[in-house]
């Protein structure tokens, strides 16, 4: 009988931990995009970053690979309720690849919130898909990493199966190795959608998938070197070819194109 008892406490907590991992303390709906359409994305909500970045951040300041169009539904479009971000191996502007990255920036800004995105990573070698957020400031306001930056879900195509979470922040960032990141294993990202989110608020953010909480950052005091993060910021979905990070261990010549597909995007307050 205690045995029985103990395995009921047991599951009862579990239970409880999986309730408590999915409640929020934002659920009012500010804005949305379900996909129900079809065509380029919605301009009302969406615009695009154009280009490789070059001169100020040739390849976007992480040496990527590929160029992002403008309105070019072979690299975005909306189709059978789904965005589709697709990249491809083509010569463009003098890269090698073509891709999108569509932002929200004047569109879409929110300070503190559940941003939630329910979307299906690409495969293999040399892909670099980004779900992430950027202060909503002029570009040429924005000082990197300063200002911040806050990545909701991101993966790279060596370790397939794995996605993280992060924040960039002056004092914890990439270039120094010292950035706040934690990750989770999802075996199926590539094949099955996930529901990807943060919950942000002025004392820490939480980031979850499926509803269960993988990490959480604590505000370290009102440095901005430390917390940035006490003003709006922007949503930025793309998929990256390359660079430090994605191309660590090179690019396969035989997998393109490859897909990001998102199925909704929401954002709670």
């Amino acid at each position: 009988m205690i045995a029985v008892k103990r395995r009921i406490l047991i599951l009862t907590f579990s239970l409880l931990s999986v309730i408590c991992n999915a409640q929020s303390a934002y659920n009012q709906l500010v804005w949305a995009d379900e996909f129900n359409y079809s065509g380029l994305p919605d301009e009302q909500k969406w615009s695009y970053d154009k280009g490789d970045g070059c001169p100020d951040l040739c390849g976007w300041g992480n040496n990527e690979l590929q160029y992002y169009t403008v309105g070019r539904s072979g690299n975005a479009r909306v189709e059978d309720g789904a965005l589709i971000i697709e990249t491809h191996k083509e010569s463009c502007n003098g890269r090698e690849y073509t891709s999108a990255r569509l932002v929200t920036r004047g569109k879409g800004d929110w300070k503190y919130g559940r941003i939630e995105i329910r979307a299906k990573m690409p495969y293999g070698l040399g892909t670099w898909p980004a779900i992430w957020m950027l202060p909503a400031m002029k570009p040429e306001d924005y000082s990197w990493p300063l200002e911040g930056e806050i990545d909701i879900v991101e993966h790279v195509g060596y370790n397939q199966g794995t996605v993280y979470g992060a924040i960039h922040t002056l004092a914890y960032n990439g270039m120094k190795g010292t950035q706040k990141v934690d990750s989770i294993r999802i075996d199926d990202a590539h094949e099955a959608f996930h529901t990807y989110r943060i919950d942000w608020s002025p004392e820490k953010m939480e980031w979850f998938v499926d509803n269960v909480k993988y990490q959480t950052i604590v505000k370290d005091g009102d440095d901005k070197a430390k917390w940035p993060f006490d003003k709006p910021f922007y949503l930025i979905m793309n998929i990256a070819v390359g660079g430090n990070w994605g191309g660590k261990y090179g690019v396969a010549e035989d997998i393109w194109p490859q897909r990001l597909v998102v199925d909704y995007v929401r954002v709670y307050q």
